[in-house]
């Protein structure tokens, strides 16, 4: 009987590690970007898959704050000369549990927004949309663009017990690999 019961708690935790290790499927990757011309800027639109390892979530749900970046490099291509840079920027969510209120937020800046879950938390940093990063004045048309874009956990604005912890862990390096696409714009599309 005793055996029994130790086997069923055993199965029990490896069936819960199996669970947690779903929760984390593929790898971070930046699946698509879409630069948009609105309104007089160059907007980036974006899709990340970015699964949360355990010890992020778990640490989350404790009201540890993470911190998200995008960085983005766009570069004009010379031919004889070195590449001019064009822009270089990056943008930063905070995510927060207040276990007062029971409420997650999310924000970029001063603007925080309440959401219900960490997931639903997290679809501004997966889903990124309008994100303006350079005038469309400063783009020259019919010339070829290249850029690259990734997501990271950025560790640097943690507080500093979790930075410390955050250099002996896996789980807090969570960074997308970067991933590259290029544009132009046409000399003939109306300038907003």
């Amino acid at each position: 009987m005793m055996l029994r019961r130790l086997l069923i708690l055993l199965l029990c935790f490896f069936l819960g590690q199996v669970h947690a290790q779903e929760e984390v499927s593929g790898d971070p990757e930046v699946l698509s970007i879409e630069p948009v011309l609105a309104d007089g800027w160059l907007n980036i639109d974006a899709d990340v898959h970015l699964p949360l390892p355990y010890e992020l979530r778990y640490s989350a749900e404790r009201g540890v704050t993470l911190y998200f970046t995008a960085d983005i490099e766009i570069m004009q291509p010379r031919r004889w000369w070195f590449d001019k840079e064009v822009v270089r920027s990056e943008q930063t969510w905070r995510v927060v549990y207040n276990a007062l209120t029971r409420q997650w937020r999310v924000g970029t800046g001063d603007l925080t927004l309440p959401e219900a879950s960490l997931d639903d938390a997290l679809t501004f940093v997966r889903n990124i949309r309008g994100w303006a990063v350079v005038p469309t004045a400063e783009l020259e048309p019919d010339t070829l663009y290249v850029g690259r874009m990734r997501v990271r956990l950025d560790t640097s604005l943690l507080a500093r017990p979790f930075r410390v912890h955050a250099l002996n862990s896996s789980a807090w390096s969570l960074s997308t690999p970067w991933k590259d696409f290029n544009f132009s714009i046409s000399a003939g599309e109306p300038q907003p």
